[in-house]
């Protein structure tokens, strides 16, 4: 139920809770202690204590490297928690927001099997046996309970380890984040399950106002029923606290009382939400400790440890990952949030927490913030780097070094050279797709992903040189491309010069790369003398769509740019020419919902479909316009959100295997589709999407195609 005191901050439709004048970078650390927390937990998820004991005997830093793992991975806890908190902005960041609004976020970025969830099957995974019902019809919270899906399944993990940022959004309100936490975790989860995630949700917004942890777990335990198992546990585990400080005895007694013995199924919250507030406790609020204790305790380590890193990072700020072992360098920001939004998939914690922190923004009804002009790499929170790092294949890591610095200017991405010399170059870059050592990475949480970057459009950069530095050097951006070999091709921009104390600001247009994906994006810093100085990059960007022709070509990488949301899509053997889905409508997707204004061309052919054609302003599986060929002999152009609209339709006589030029002009409200070079509809819509990207459609048949152009108008 609802409280009075929540209930009458969604009547009043705004928050009136001043926002902390600390806020974005109180997210953004909470941001960073997730990342963390997930990457420190993952290479011993699901181990036992006993096992981590004998293995590493207590887990102080990353040990990704001794089980032979990657650091940064494709994780649910990451992409689950930052993709279904876009409910927020998709439907208008109102407070009153509905379980079956999230559910109907869940059902248009989750490509099924794939993106996100652990899709173990009915019955075995929680959350994909709640996408099961969601898809059948059933919306949440329905989709979710306990009364359909039985209560052991109902009590697993997962809502909880979803759940942050729904405490971030709502600063100082841990009541109303317990409710919007019931709602969002009732998509998947009932009982026990809501009661933590509430727990989790509260502790992350009462944390803002930096309470002890005596406190936040007072005001926390309020916020759900005294007589609840949640409730309980917390208790025992304070009063044990107070008895004995050896978390290890401790842990000993959850185990005894509250373990998996007792509490069923795949990974069920009990067990796990008593490890996050033992390590809270005897933690005592620091950072570094509290993680030591929460991975070396065992059990669902990344999802724990995810959880206690967020709320501890919002506790303690940036300062609270300092003192202690090295966290930030080795993350570098990055994170992959794969979904049906592709051109999302490659991020950061810098985007990510603004992202957070204005749909906050939204709620108190203030404005958005974009620094610098909304540019995309813009370095203005401390320690920031946002994925630049010394490139590899340019032998930088001995040449130079990237750090996040204050300059009299603001704050900027800083290129430390030492050494440099004619033959060496100082190289830093940042993802823009599957990064080369994580091309292999398809098993578990696959990375679907497009480009950020693509041919024809204009990259924008700020750079500055220290006027110290002994000599000018040779600044120029660049692009790195994939080739048929699957290796990475360096395109760059015309070169110029950097005098000391200079700055430059350089506008490049991305060269064709014959429909390879663009990998990364990056400075380079060259001289003719041997030198040490400084650069400073202070923001880079790139706007519009771009001008491009993507057709199939060599390699595996350029079939992995599109967001296979359909049956079959055979990209070895011959491409687009053979599209097809055996229920429903699927769609093969590219872009990014920044791209506006363009037009998308295709030649097109229909073996059998219920439907078929071309989408454009493509935010997910759910949220795009398309100009379909329909079996009752149409030709229409709909909207999809959610439901699927109408906006324009005619008669139009196809003919199966006949190519048809189709042509879809999208200018933000205004639409017209073109077959064959004559315009045949137009329509308006008055609640238009800003803009999205592409995707072939087709429903319940067969669709072929040799390639698309984009061109922006």
């Amino acid at each position: 139920m609802i409280r009075e005191f929540a209930l009458s901050k969604i009547e009043q439709g705004i928050r009136t809770t001043p926002l902390p004048v600390d806020y974005v970078e109180r997210v953004y650390a909470g941001v960073l202690g997730k990342l963390i927390g997930v990457y420190l937990g993952r290479p011993v998820e699901n181990w036992s204590y006993e096992k981590i004991r004998e293995e590493f005997g207590e887990i102080n830093y990353f040990v990704h490297e001794q089980r032979g793992r990657r650091l940064i991975v494709t994780d649910d806890d990451i992409s689950g928690t930052f993709t279904f908190l876009r409910s927020m902005p998709d439907h208008g960041n109102s407070l009153a927001i509905t379980p079956q609004q999230i559910g109907e976020t869940w059902l248009n970025y989750l490509i099924e099997k794939q993106t996100i969830l652990w899709w173990g099957g009915l019955g075995n995974s929680t959350e994909h046996t709640a996408y099961l019902r969601l898809k059948a019809g059933i919306p949440a919270p329905q989709s979710g309970c306990e009364a359909l899906n039985t209560k052991v399944v109902a009590e697993q993990i997962g809502a909880q380890i979803f759940i942050d940022g729904w405490g971030m959004i709502v600063p100082g309100d841990p009541e109303l984040a317990a409710d919007l936490a019931r709602r969002a975790a009732s998509v998947s989860h009932d009982g026990e399950a809501i009661y933590g995630a509430q727990v989790v949700a509260a502790m992350v917004a009462a944390a803002f106002a930096d309470p002890t942890i005596d406190q936040l777990l007072d005001i926390a335990t309020l916020q759900i029923p005294e007589d609840s198992t949640i409730a309980r546990l917390i208790r025992d585990l304070r009063e044990w606290h107070a008895k004995d400080r050896d978390w290890r005895n401790n842990r000993v007694r959850l185990s005894e009382k509250y373990g998996y013995e007792k509490y069923i199924g795949n990974c069920h919250i009990v067990p796990n939400h008593g490890l996050i507030i033992l390590s809270l406790l005897h933690g005592e609020g620091d950072f570094h400790r509290s993680m030591s204790i929460v991975n070396t305790a065992g059990w669902d380590t990344d999802c724990n440890s995810g959880n206690v890193g967020c709320i501890l990072g919002v506790r303690g700020g940036l300062d609270c990952l300092e003192n202690g072992p090295d966290w930030r360098t080795p993350v570098a920001d990055r994170l992959y949030l794969p979904s049906a939004d592709t051109g999302r998939s490659i991020s950061d914690a810098v985007r990510e927490a603004y992202s957070v922190a204005n749909i906050g923004r939204a709620l108190a009804g203030q404005s958005q913030l974009r620094p610098k002009n909304g540019a995309r790499f813009h370095f203005s929170l401390p320690g920031s780097v946002q994925g630049f790092r010394a490139d590899d294949t340019a032998q930088s890591r001995d040449v130079v070094r990237v750090r996040n610095v204050e300059t009299a200017a603001g704050r900027a991405l800083e290129l430390r050279y030492k050494g440099l010399a004619l033959g060496r170059a100082a190289r830093v870059s940042t993802p823009t797709f599957i990064p080369p050592d994580t091309i292999d990475m398809v098993t578990g949480y696959v990375l679907v992903t497009s480009p950020t970057i693509h041919s024809g459009q204009v990259v924008s950069a700020k750079v500055r040189a220290c006027d110290t530095n002994p000599a000018p050097v040779e600044c120029r951006l660049y692009v790195e491309r994939y080739d048929a070999n699957d290796s990475l091709v360096m395109h760059p921009s015309p070169e110029f010069t950097m005098a000391p104390g200079g700055e430059k600001e350089i506008a490049w247009t991305v060269p064709e790369t014959g429909g390879y994906p663009i990998a990364t994006v990056g400075l380079e810093v060259t001289s003719e003398h041997r030198s040490d100085g400084r650069v400073w990059l202070d923001s880079m960007t790139w706007d519009g769509a771009p001008s491009t022709t993507l057709e199939p070509v060599g390699g595996t990488l350029w079939a992995r740019a599109w967001g296979r949301a359909l049956d079959r899509f055979e990209s070895v053997r011959d491409g687009f020419r053979h599209l097809a889905q055996d229920r429903g409508t699927g769609l093969l997707i590219h872009g990014s919902r920044e791209w506006q204004n363009y037009r998308l061309s295709a030649k097109i052919w229909i073996q059998m479909a219920k439907s078929a054609g071309l989408a454009v302003g493509v935010q997910g599986l759910r949220r795009y316009y398309a100009v379909l060929l329909t079996d009752d002999g149409r030709l229409a152009l709909v909207k999809r959100n959610g439901a699927e609209h109408v906006l324009a339709s005619i008669p139009f006589a196809w003919t199966p295997y006949q190519p048809y030029d189709l042509a879809i002009t999208f200018a933000g409200a205004n639409i017209s589709v073109s077959v064959d070079g004559i315009e045949l509809l137009t329509a308006s819509d008055q609640e238009p999407f800003e803009g999205g990207g592409i995707a072939y459609v087709v429903e319940e048949g067969c669709m072929g195609s040799n390639g698309v152009t984009i061109a922006p108008l």
